[in-house]
């Protein structure tokens, strides 16, 4: 059975990927890992967050894969003992020496997609090494990933959905020319997303591209004589796989990987519901592609869809988020009655029957509810202005300090 692997930056996160379906889960731990601008998790928290995945039978993986100095393979020797105490499954991680001092502490590797493999004697040598895994290069058609995965002697790892880098597979050095801050080492300010102008002496270049590729006029953006080209033209759209869920699941892949571990939580239930629904459909023989799972991918931040370098070289550039939906911050869970399944919440912001909610914390992960009906004190109420405190019947439980939004559709 495919393996279903989800993202979390914090408790709430972790919640909502195994309430959600996910087989495993993978973060990050402070200073070892390539979101280092996001909230990542302690060792001593770790111990808590292998004993939420147990408890619903997945597995725990701790992201190890920036570049290693030697002070840095040095300090991380005295964490691997403690990283194999608390339970994770395994580590992931680019560098070699990586490999080398977690073998020598019994700890499973699985190699990261910043180590870029793409054929199959690399995959025979990092088996011989004592790899488990390989998350495969971005970079490989499918076609490509289904004959390695056939010969591979060891599991393979894909990226089925989420962000895509303009650099292969990461490797991207812009971050540091710009800002002295090292995307290799988990720093990356991604200045790849900002509107870029782009200005040629060849106009004819700048208005038709190189022999066989697109022109710039056909990129997201707009072309002007005195100022050049100005759009996202390094920034790529997310990659989506979901209407491929059957090709993928027939290719011999072990896992299907969820990038974001700088998304909040409602993003990563989605994403890891949505998934796991079509992953059940094809596998109960059952298989149709449904609309409404691209419409809730849609709702989440996303800079639009396409499907990376599985078909073929990606071209479309994207601007910034195109969620069909933003959340509103209005207000936060007071108490939970479990008899009669209600929260009673402390609103700061309007909120009427009809809206759409979605209530997260650490033990609660993200739960998303249809408002059908409000009370104060008994009596119901169809809308509240906000600066009071309203009761709202809720089937998952919630607790005291949760947050909660509104999720509004963008005006197109």
């Amino acid at each position: 059975m495919v393996e279903l692997l989800a993202p979390a930056r914090d408790f709430a996160s972790l919640e909502s990927a195994l309430k959600n379906g996910a087989n495993a889960v993978y973060i990050g731990l402070d200073n070892y890992n390539m979101r280092a601008h996001t909230a990542n998790f302690t060792l001593e928290k770790l111990n808590q967050a292998t004993e939420r995945c147990h408890d619903y039978g997945a597995r725990l993986y701790v992201c190890t894969n920036t570049v290693m100095r030697d002070n840095d393979i040095k300090h991380l020797k005295t964490v691997l003992p403690e990283i194999k105490n608390a339970g994770a499954y395994a580590v992931i991680a680019s560098d070699l020496g990586v490999l080398k001092i977690a073998g020598d502490e019994g700890i499973d590797v699985h190699l990261s997609v910043q180590a870029n493999i793409s054929n199959l004697e690399s995959l025979k040598l990092l088996h011989a090494l004592g790899v488990k895994r390989v998350i495969l290069s971005r970079e490989l058609s499918l076609n490509e990933i289904k004959e390695m995965a056939g010969e591979s002697p060891i599991e393979v790892e894909v990226f089925i959905h989420g962000a895509m880098c303009l650099a292969i597979s990461g490797r991207c050095f812009l971050s540091s020319f710009l800002y002295q801050k090292n995307a290799n080492c988990g720093e990356c300010l991604q200045p790849c997303r900002k509107e870029w102008r782009l200005i040629s002496n060849d106009g004819d270049a700048l208005s038709t591209g190189m022999p066989g590729n697109k022109g710039l006029e056909e990129i997201e953006g707009k072309l002007d004589e005195i100022n050049g080209f100005k759009g996202h033209i390094l920034s790529p759209r997310d990659l989506c796989m979901m209407e491929y869920i059957p090709q993928l699941m027939e290719a011999g892949i072990s896992s299907f990987k969820i990038e974001g571990r700088a998304r909040p939580a409602d993003y990563v239930a989605t994403v890891t519901r949505v998934y796991r629904e079509a992953i059940d459909s094809y596998q109960s023989g059952e298989w149709k592609f449904q609309d409404r799972w691209l419409d809730e991918l849609r709702k989440v931040y996303n800079r639009g869809f396409d499907t990376g370098f599985y078909f073929q070289t990606p071209h479309q550039t994207s601007s910034y988020n195109q969620a069909t939906h933003y959340k509103q911050d209005i207000g936060e869970v007071v108490n939970y009655y479990s008899k009669v399944k209600a929260a009673e919440l402390r609103l700061w912001n309007p909120l009427e029957v009809g809206d759409e909610i979605i209530i997260q914390g650490p033990t609660t992960g993200s739960v998303m509810k249809k408002v059908d009906s409000m009370q104060i004190r008994g009596r119901n109420i169809e809308k509240s202005e906000g600066g009071e405190s309203v009761g709202v019947f809720i089937e998952d439980k919630v607790r005291p300090g949760d947050l909660v939004y509104r999720r509004i559709k963008r005006n197109k």
